[in-house]
């Protein structure tokens, strides 16, 4: 079964080319070149995954993907202009699973495409090859199989990159995991994301859970080596 994709760029000449290149990769893509309209479009139409530029008339892509956030967890890639580095960080923060600079590599955004999609479908079907079914780590319960976090009770809408980070670090409780060891697990192996970018993703979360209880404090950050998972007392 094909994987629908949702493509939303006010430049018509990308609309146009990156759709021939996913379509001729067997992807079904549909097209906006707005944010209102693609707002109404991927609500009803449950892409797999949404590929957007940040600038755009209506809707900016900051503002579509904070209003897709508040219901849907799909994959999301930022496309950025060179320099938008600030942008670049802030999307990640609001839940961006990962970002392409302008001009880009169409075989690049396609390999990025299929890593996102291939790890949404291993954690949706409990296929990976870590331990499926259910992760339990005091408060913090992991449902593989369902793609289900939560915490002290409460359900924590995580993106799929933020599920396997937090995953990948409450496996090993007191184990450093340094950023490569998370892009690995996170991204693929062949897949080169920076290290800002780890760190973005490991912002995102800690927010997430304060959300729900302003005293979690169960990522640790070691300065100048990584991140882990707090043991249990």
């Amino acid at each position: 079964m094909s994987h629908k994709i949702a493509l939303v760029d006010d430049d018509r000449n990308i609309l146009t080319s990156v759709s021939i290149a996913l379509e001729s990769e067997g992807f079904e893509v549909v097209t906006y070149n707005d944010g209102e309209t693609a707002l109404a479009g991927i609500n009803t139409g449950n892409p797999d995954l949404a590929v957007l530029d940040i600038k755009m008339p209506r809707m900016d892509g900051m503002e579509l993907l904070q209003r897709l956030r508040k219901t849907n967890t799909m994959p999301v890639i930022f496309l950025t202009s060179k320099d938008d580095e600030v942008d670049e960080l802030l999307g990640l923060r609001m839940g961006a699973d990962d970002y392409i600079k302008k001009p880009f590599s169409q075989r690049l955004l396609i390999e990025r495409i299929r890593a996102l999609l291939r790890r949404k479908e291993l954690e949706t079907s409990g296929g990976d090859n870590s331990a499926g079914g259910v992760m339990t780590r005091g408060k913090l319960v992991l449902d593989s199989d369902r793609h289900i976090c939560s915490w002290n009770g409460k359900v924590v809408n995580l993106t799929v990159t933020e599920f396997l980070l937090i995953k990948t670090l409450a496996q090993r409780p007191g184990h450093v995991k340094n950023r490569d060891q998370l892009m690995d697990s996170a991204y693929g192996e062949n897949i080169y994301v920076d290290d800002r970018t780890i760190d973005s993703h490991i912002k995102r979360l800690r927010k997430k859970f304060r959300d729900i209880d302003n005293e979690f404090n169960e990522i640790e950050t070691l300065y100048g080596v990584g991140y882990r998972y707090k043991e249990p007392a």
